[in-house]
């Protein structure tokens, strides 16, 4: 019944539900900068081009805009080739200020859900299509030929679903609804499968969504990720703070009715519903210790009114959707429970008390990480897992380092430093890095082959590297009395660009080129296209993201790069790769060398390919030991590979032929070896 499985897993196009912090379970330098030139409360970028930043929509615009897009979908959908049975759903609308549109769409086909299928389609102010970013490479001819008649019963789906979900942690016996029938299209060639979504708990008490997807022909299990991760005011992290209430003389809550009318309340230790919402005689919330249940709720309703503020005024989006409706807060969920999470399926941001309930995790930037999971969610929708997932977390650290420095707060300055006012380590350190990464013992500083592999909270690491080294530089400094001191994977330095172009970038890509599915090169590819439309193709900014990506081992350098020293062994012979054919190599000579190869082998690889997912590539030494560069990847969409690997071949001798080896292991797509060099 179902089309021949192809190798082109491009991830899942559902929207996710949540995310968290952390995972479940539990510097010095001699330079000194100043913080970034952008000045708290500053709503634009210096340079940028005025009419490629976003416009400030009211709701009633983007509404408009909304309305009129949906008014036009079929009409877009026949300009894009669409088949008669599939139908485009709005569910974003973003404008810039020279009046281009960003509108993203789901897809459906004869009335089911495609998961993978979303797009964004990039209009000028004429109505004129520009360009079309798409999470799958799958053809409509493709598309047409599933067969919507499932062949084994929802209930097979069902138990497959709950296997997985006790497997996981759930304390949960049922599916919380039937299985529904989708069209998944993260196997590149559609199939019709059946979604299925169980609740419950996880082990360590964060709610359980795991979301399971069964194959509607032969009941096998295609894919599954968990929706929900572990992610005036007296406040604990920031001190004493103007708070947005409602009421008046003896009686007071924490209702915000400038933002939105967001909320806080108080669960008291429950992990489901709302609790109740704070309410008082008077306008005073907490006393700066955690043992007053009004203190977390202060440092919440806190950090989601600066983090509102921060969207709307730097990036012109009101509210989290866009649309001026309020999240809401929910603080002391659970006992101990040593995290913090967003949740689509309440629009709400919860957060635990930490450790023997004595840190709560409401921290500023705790609470915009959070509320950043809810953007991510409803711009780009990056899945959670693999490479997407890694970026999804990036995101949120991201912009929780924005709202940190533009909030401004004396008790809580800005830096690049995750968590760092939580003590959730026990000893003062923060939970994650980003101008070294690794540096929490976990994360990854780059990119390489099989990161999409690790959990999410990790593979977040290079993206994190990235964007700090695009704001600062690397090398050693001190910003707001923090030391830093970032590396970059290929020995040279990086000039930063400043914090609020570097913010401006990300943001533009995320909401008007990243999908379900973009990887690691997908946005080094989606935040070059930001960064051209903002500052130009040839500004020192486009040229700064292209070498902070090569820093972090995606892509090559701005001007091609030079070797961080040592002597170069390099083929330039083109090398044709045939199409899911035999493995082709390019070999060099090392003459010249004693003793063994090391540590930190340097391994360029310039390869043109429409398709870099079918490759395989190898480095193979002299012996005929043979070193994995690359794996194929049916999520790795992008095309081309440019990019040093390092490699450890220490236990090598340096000299003798050493050779390239690269496989196309799928039809479809072609390519070459342009050149291979190896530093010693």
């Amino acid at each position: 019944m179902r089309s021949t499985h192809s190798r082109r897993t491009t991830a899942t196009g559902a929207l996710i539900a949540a995310a968290a912090l952390l995972a479940v379970g539990v510097q010095t330098g001699a330079a000194s900068a100043a913080p970034d030139s952008g000045t708290a409360r500053t709503a634009t970028a210096s340079k940028a081009n005025p009419g490629a930043l976003p416009k400030q929509l009211s709701p009633s615009q983007r509404a408009e805009l909304i309305r009129e897009a949906t008014a036009s979908r079929a009409a877009t959908a026949k300009q894009l080739g669409l088949g008669a049975q599939e139908k485009l759903v709005v569910r974003d609308v973003i404008q810039d200020n020279d009046g281009t549109t960003h509108t993203r769409y789901e897809r459906t086909f004869d009335g089911l859900p495609v998961l993978g299928g979303d797009l964004v389609v990039q209009e000028n102010k004429a109505g004129a299509t520009e360009g079309v970013v798409k999470a799958s490479r799958a053809t409509t001819a493709q598309l047409k030929a599933v067969d919507t008649v499932a062949d084994i019963a929802p209930a097979a789906a069902s138990k497959q679903a709950l296997g997985a979900a006790k497997a996981a942690g759930s304390d949960k016996a049922v599916a919380d609804k039937a299985p529904r029938k989708v069209v998944w299209m993260a196997s590149g060639t559609p199939q019709l499968a059946y979604e299925t979504v169980v609740g419950g708990l996880q082990e360590d008490g964060t709610p359980n969504a795991l979301h399971v997807i069964t194959d509607a022909s032969t009941g096998a299990k295609l894919y599954e990720w968990q929706a929900i991760e572990n992610g005036v005011g007296n406040t604990e992290y920031s001190g004493q703070v103007t708070l947005g209430t409602s009421g008046s003389s003896g009686s007071y809550n924490l209702t915000d009715t400038a933002r939105g009318n967001h909320k806080t309340y108080n669960l008291n230790h429950g992990t489901s519903g709302t609790g109740t919402l704070f309410s008082g005689a008077d306008d005073v919330w907490g006393n700066g210790s955690a043992s007053n249940a009004e203190t977390a709720a202060a440092d919440a309703h806190y950090g989601a009114a600066e983090t509102w503020d921060y969207y709307k005024e730097v990036h012109g989006r009101t509210g989290i959707k866009g649309n001026g409706v309020g999240a809401y807060s929910r603080v002391h969920y659970g006992n101990s429970y040593v995290n913090a999470f967003w949740d689509d399926s309440c629009f709400c941001m919860t957060y635990g008390d930490g450790s023997g309930n004595a840190n709560p995790l409401t921290s500023l930037d705790v609470a915009a990480h959070e509320m950043s999971h809810g953007v991510t969610s409803n711009t780009a929708g990056l899945n959670y897992s693999g490479e997407s997932g890694g970026l999804n977390e990036a995101t949120s650290d991201i912009f929780a380092t924005a709202v940190e420095f533009y909030a401004n707060n004396a008790t809580d300055k800005g830096d690049y430093l995750i968590g760092e006012k939580i003590d959730i380590n026990g000893d003062g350190t923060p939970l994650r890095y980003q101008d070294k990464p690794s540096k929490d013992g976990a994360s990854k500083d780059s990119w390489y082959s099989g990161i999409g592999n690790i959990d999410v909270h990790y593979s977040s690491g290079p993206a994190n590297h990235f964007f700090y080294l695009l704001s600062e530089g690397s090398g050693a400094k001190t910003i707001n009395g923090v030391n830093y001191d970032s590396p970059t994977s290929d020995g040279l330095p990086v000039t930063g660009i400043g914090r609020a172009k570097a913010e401006q970038i990300w943001f533009k890509a995320l909401s008007t080129k990243f999908t379900s599915t973009t990887n690691y090169a997908g946005a080094r590819t989606g935040t070059l296209a930001a960064a051209g439309e903002l500052y130009g193709t040839t500004s020192a900014e486009y040229k700064a993201v292209q070498d902070a990506w090569a820093a972090i081992n995606v892509g090559a350098r701005s001007g091609g790069g030079t070797d961080p020293g040592g002597t170069v062994f390099e083929n330039t012979t083109t090398v044709a790769i045939p199409d899911r054919g035999s493995a082709v190599t390019s070999s060099v000579t090392v003459t010249g060398r004693t003793g063994n190869a090391p540590s930190t082998l340097k391994v360029g690889v310039d390869i043109t390919h429409t398709y870099r997912g079918d490759l395989v590539i190898d480095l193979v030494a002299p012996d005929g030991s043979t070193y994995r560069l690359k794996n194929s990847s049916s999520s790795d969409s992008a095309d081309n590979v440019q990019t040093t690997y390092t490699v450890n071949a220490s236990s090598e001798t340096a000299n003798g032929t050493w050779k390239l080896k690269v496989q196309d292991v799928y039809s479809g797509d072609t390519g070459k070896i342009n050149s291979f060099k190896l530093t010693f």
